[in-house]
């Protein structure tokens, strides 16, 4: 989805690999001053010359930013003078969980792009019938010196003079992170550049993969995830559905344990496991509260979805679906197995790290990485795919659950739980993907339009297989998914072996 935006995402995977780098050497973490240094001068141009930015200078503090980031350090006032390490010994505690907030913006690295607007380009040609300023509702449009003018004070964004445009010459210009936004979370200060509204963000992180000039970054946890796995504490991996493919066809469900291994882990488990357990909480919850109690249910699993729904809708509160999440009830699986180990959850988003961090419900969740940060450890490790040793596949998830990681996966494995529970229930569906779209289908749905549906959202196009923090195209990885539906035996979620540890793992 973003893989146009090719020197950015270089930048910010050698972030991930030279912080992963530094936190596996150990020593004087304070050589962390090198690292802007190490990583520019090898895509510099000789005598120092800037290859991204109008001078080094400017490239390398972006790229300090992005490094403090990396290590869940705060970006820094550019009113004062403090080092990059500064404050390193508290990263390198691995009982330290990031300070909010979360996503944030670089402000000398944004361009201070403009806002919404609409302007007549060059191709004007004049014409006379000036359709542009015939549609105009508020008389925005006049001509000048043969060609059409827009008044920005008068225009209201409708976007009708472009419509009817026979030269296609009226261009319209967003801020490309605040057009990925579906929150209207972004605004700007008071010199234009970009700033984010915390009381509506819900960290999806489409404003991190949509900016074009690197200016908005996320805080990462590979620094305390290895530090934890260099203690003597056991660190277990939880890998999302959308995995598969993501590191290249060397890694798979056969070889993911032996890759982890490598990195240190002490093993793995699909998060699909909690997903068939997360389904089968959902369809009797649905059966039991649709429509006698609620006059809808909406799925849980996407946190950025499910916070969404409940700022911007609150009088729904009670209609997102209260079943624990995928990632909640693997992560507590494997505490009953191994209370003393540390977990932490692989996925494509940065909203799952506030997921795991809420108070009002508890995750069993220490760390979370994206797939772009775990590959930054693989990096840093130098991990030879070639070299992994596969093993038998274990049936212990179905293909239900494996299919959480596409739009519309986790409704058909609810669906197909209710049909099990009720085989004679109709159960009514409808699914959508990016915030504005579920939005509009909860409008519907103040509206009556869904009563007596099950509504599934994504905050991702494609669902799960294009957060934030992937590494392969969204269909490819559906295709992938698809495949690895096809590799188990157990089909749909009642199946599962761990069900009746479900009531347990909830009241917990």
């Amino acid at each position: 989805m973003f893989e146009n935006y090719e020197s950015l995402v270089k930048i910010r995977r050698n972030v991930f690999t030279e912080v992963a780098k530094l936190a596996y050497e150990g020593g004087d973490y304070r050589r962390i001053e090198e690292i802007p240094y190490k990583m520019l001068n090898q895509a510099a141009k000789k005598n120092g010359q800037a290859k991204y930015r109008e001078s080094i200078f400017l490239e390398r503090a972006i790229v300090s930013e992005r490094i403090r980031l990396a290590i869940g350090l705060p970006v820094r006032s550019a009113d004062e003078h403090t080092p990059l390490a500064d404050g390193i010994e508290e990263a390198v505690k691995t009982s330290r969980y990031y300070e909010p907030p979360l996503v944030n913006v670089i402000d000398f690295a944004c361009n201070a792009c403009p806002e919404d607007s609409y302007f007549v380009t060059d191709v004007c040609v004049g014409c006379l019938a000036n359709p542009c300023a015939n549609v105009c509702p508020k008389n925005a449009i006049s001509i000048v010196n043969g060609r059409s003018v827009i008044n920005q004070e008068l225009c209201i964004k409708c976007g009708r003079c472009k419509d009817v445009c026979p030269y296609n010459a009226i261009s319209h210009r967003e801020r490309p992170c605040q057009k990925a936004c579906g929150m209207d979370a972004i605004e700007s200060d008071e010199f234009g550049k970009a700033k984010i509204n915390y009381d509506k963000c819900v960290s999806c992180g489409m404003c991190i993969v949509s900016c074009p000039f690197g200016a908005i970054a996320d805080k990462s946890q590979i620094f305390q995830v290895i530090q934890t796995i260099k203690s003597e504490r056991p660190v277990y991996a939880i890998m999302a559905p959308s995995f598969v493919g993501q590191f290249g066809p060397k890694v798979n469900l056969r070889t993911i344990d032996d890759a982890m291994k490598k990195l240190g882990f002490a093993g793995v488990a699909e998060v699909s496991i909690g997903a068939d357990l997360c389904t089968i909480q959902e369809a009797r919850d649905f059966l039991e509260e649709v429509p006698s109690k609620l006059k809808f249910m909406g799925t849980s699993c996407c946190p950025s979805w499910s916070v969404m729904a409940k700022k911007v809708f609150p009088e729904f509160k009670e209609n997102i679906s209260m079943a624990l999440t995928p990632m909640v009830l693997t992560a507590r699986l494997i505490k009953k197995e191994h209370k003393d180990a540390a977990i932490v959850f692989v996925g494509p988003c940065s909203a799952k790290k506030l997921e795991a961090s809420r108070k009002s419900v508890r995750s069993d969740v220490d760390f979370v990485l994206t797939f772009e940060e775990l590959m930054g450890m693989f990096v840093a490790k130098e991990v030879d795919f070639n070299t992994l040793e596969a093993k038998p596949l274990e049936n212990i998830t179905s293909a239900d659950g494996r299919g959480f990681a596409v739009a519309g996966g986790v409704a058909k494995a609810v669906v197909e739980a209710c049909k099990e529970i009720e085989p004679n229930r109709e159960i009514k569906v409808h699914a959508e993907q990016g915030l504005n779209n579920c939005k509009k289908m909860l409008q519907d749905a103040k509206k009556g339009v869904y009563d007596g549906y099950l509504l599934e959202g994504m905050a991702c196009p494609f669902g799960c297989a294009s957060g934030a923090g992937t590494i392969t195209q969204p269909t490819k990885t559906k295709a992938l998914v698809a495949l690895s539906q096809r590799e188990t035996t157990m089909k749909h979620s009642l199946e599962s072996a761990f069900e009746p540890k479900l009531d347990e793992l909830v009241n917990e």
